[in-house]
């Protein structure tokens, strides 16, 4: 089922907050956060006409298998999965917190935003990267590139280390690079046992405002699906070229082939997805989902 905002028909008791690419937030009247995936995707900064059948289900259940995966690492803000039934499986109810104005990424691998860095400058969000390296190069060692969060419609910048630290605090900033790069090894791992190579993912964090949580760093949003991470087959890795994917790199990729006539820097929006671009991409979110956790998603 492809849910809207509109077609969510909640009770006057949730309040929407916020409705982001993918993700729409309602408070309930006893404080807690209802965190719904919808089937929403985006690409190039741009929320798409088209939605992928499914895939805010998808979503959901892998980032709840991940926070278990990570929860002996950090604490995360899941606070219940018994929702409302129009939204069941796709909805969350989390802590409020008071989130960290940036997206921390970790990058073990050489692609995307990372690679055309490192085409300019040698290096990603300050860290000096040695030269020769190709596209879907493994890196000499795990890296932090954290990136500022941007409003709706605009483009997240890759910033370096000490501006997180600037913009945080040094102490904040530290934990978070610590959390984060400890998070990605774990997910690294599981996720090459599985046949998967992890290439890069992202993270946001907040403060718990109270209970046991409180003043505590705490995982939220999404954890390590195909929206925001980078999936690839291990037995098809091959450095130097575009890298197969379980992740919505195929709906990027088929934005920018002739077939699209659409103009990345045309400033005009995207045109909505072939049928056979939709089910493709859901086919590979679940491919993602079920080799991962070895779960049959239905």
């Amino acid at each position: 089922m492809t849910i809207n905002p509109v077609d969510y028909q909640l009770s006057s008791d949730y309040k929407h907050i916020y409705s982001g690419k993918v993700r729409d937030l309602f408070e309930f009247t006893d404080g807690r956060l209802l965190f719904v995936a919808s089937d929403r995707i985006s690409a190039f900064d741009w929320v798409l006409p088209s939605t992928i059948p499914d895939k805010g289900r998808i979503l959901t259940a892998m980032s709840l298998w991940w926070f278990e995966q990570l929860e002996d690492i950090v604490p995360n803000h899941i606070l219940s999965t018994n929702v409302p039934d129009v939204v069941k499986g796709r909805a969350t109810f989390c802590e409020n917190l008071e989130m960290f104005p940036v997206e921390c990424v970790a990058r073990g691998y050489l692609a995307g935003s990372g690679l055309a860095d490192y085409k300019e400058s040698g290096s990603i969000c300050g860290n000096g990267l040695p030269p020769g390296l190709k596209d879907g190069s493994l890196l000499p060692k795990t890296i932090f590139t954290p990136a500022t969060k941007a409003p709706l419609g605009d483009h997240d910048e890759n910033v370096t280390f000490d501006e997180v630290m600037v913009r945080i605090g040094m102490e904040e900033a530290q934990q978070l690079r610590r959390i984060t790069l400890a998070a990605y090894e774990r997910a690294l791992s599981i996720s090459k046992s599985r046949g998967i190579i992890l290439a890069d993912t992202k993270f946001e964090f907040g403060l718990g405002l109270k209970g046991l949580h409180k003043d505590k760093i705490i995982l939220a949003d999404e954890v390590i699906t195909p929206d925001s991470s980078r999936f690839w087959p291990a037995d098809q890795w091959n450095p130097g070229q575009s890298q197969p994917s379980f992740d919505k790199q195929y709906v990027r990729d088929w934005l920018l082939s002739p077939e699209s006539g659409w103009d990345k820097n045309s400033g005009e929006a995207p045109p909505a997805l072939p049928d056979v671009v939709i089910e493709k991409t859901r086919e590979r979110y679940i491919e993602a989902f079920e080799r991962l956790t070895g779960e049959s998603f239905s």
